[in-house]
């Protein structure tokens, strides 16, 4: 009788089984792993579908923008600005239209200082404007280009001929010197002037013109004899010294520790302080 012997592949097999059992299974025989897959599939889908709705509806004519409207247009600020700005922003219906351009498009008009845009249903566009509120004129030093100031000490360009002080100092510096005219108007005030001219020199030197024509050269704040110091004693003892000697005063040089010395319309030092 022939000898038999049991094949290779069932002797791994038993094997297997005997060591525990486990039997690879594939992908698509895990109903767990094919539901996640589905439901995924299923939300790509969906949030595909609707999207391509909304786009569609969007562009539909019934949504185009008929109107906008400007709330508190600055005085200084044309129709025909207004118009243009708002033309050459407003693109596309009440939905795609973009409002950050159409912000900045307002805010590059003169005397605007900033602008809101928001949608207003269904066909509107209202932008409320915030007017540059101008107090003074300001020119770099050595520069020549005059620009204005607004409360805020912001600086912006636009063309006035309000009567505003003058401003002069260094880049960045306007916030500073808008203070410092609040300051030293109050100051001045028991002398009944107005302070119409106000610079600070790139060494932080300060030069004050009175609406009389008076110069004041206060010079810079040191501590040992402030500026606020200084000009208060300046200002309790200038009618007193005028009385005394009555003359027509051109500078006022406000840069002693312990007095000041008045020049004499005429007189050299005053006519090269002016200048």
């Amino acid at each position: 009788m022939a000898e038999i012997r049991p094949r290779p592949a069932a002797r791994k097999s038993a094997t297997r089984a005997a060591r525990g059992g486990r039997v690879r299974v594939g992908v698509w025989h895990r109903p767990a792993v094919l539901n996640l897959v589905s439901d995924a599939l299923m939300l790509i889908a969906t949030a595909m579908i609707g999207y391509a709705a909304v786009t569609w509806l969007a562009a539909r004519p019934a949504f185009q923008l008929r109107e906008v409207t400007v709330l508190t247009p600055p005085a200084q600020v044309s129709a025909e600005q207004l118009q243009y700005a708002a033309r050459s922003a407003v693109k596309g219906n009440f939905f795609t239209v973009d409002l950050v351009s159409v912000r900045e498009a307002f805010e590059k008009l003169p005397w605007v200082r900033r602008a809101q845009v928001r949608r207003h249903w269904p066909d509107m566009l209202e932008v409320r404007l915030e007017e540059h509120q101008a107090v003074a004129y300001w020119t770099v030093n050595d520069s020549g280009e005059t620009r204005l100031v607004n409360r805020q000490g912001e600086i912006f360009v636009a063309a006035s001929n309000a009567h505003m002080p003058a401003f002069i100092g260094p880049e960045g510096y306007a916030g500073y010197v808008l203070a410092s005219h609040a300051r030293f108007s109050k100051l001045l005030a028991p002398l009944g002037r107005e302070l119409v001219e106000l610079g600070l020199s790139a060494r932080e030197a300060w030069q004050l013109t009175l609406d009389d024509g008076l110069v004041i050269r206060l010079g810079r704040d040191r501590e040992k004899a402030h500026v606020e110091e200084r000009m208060a004693r300046f200002v309790e003892a200038y009618p007193k010294a005028l009385a005394k000697s009555p003359m027509t005063v051109a500078v006022a040089d406000l840069r002693y520790p312990n007095g000041f010395a008045l020049l004499p319309v005429g007189d050299k030092k005053s006519v090269e302080s002016k200048k």
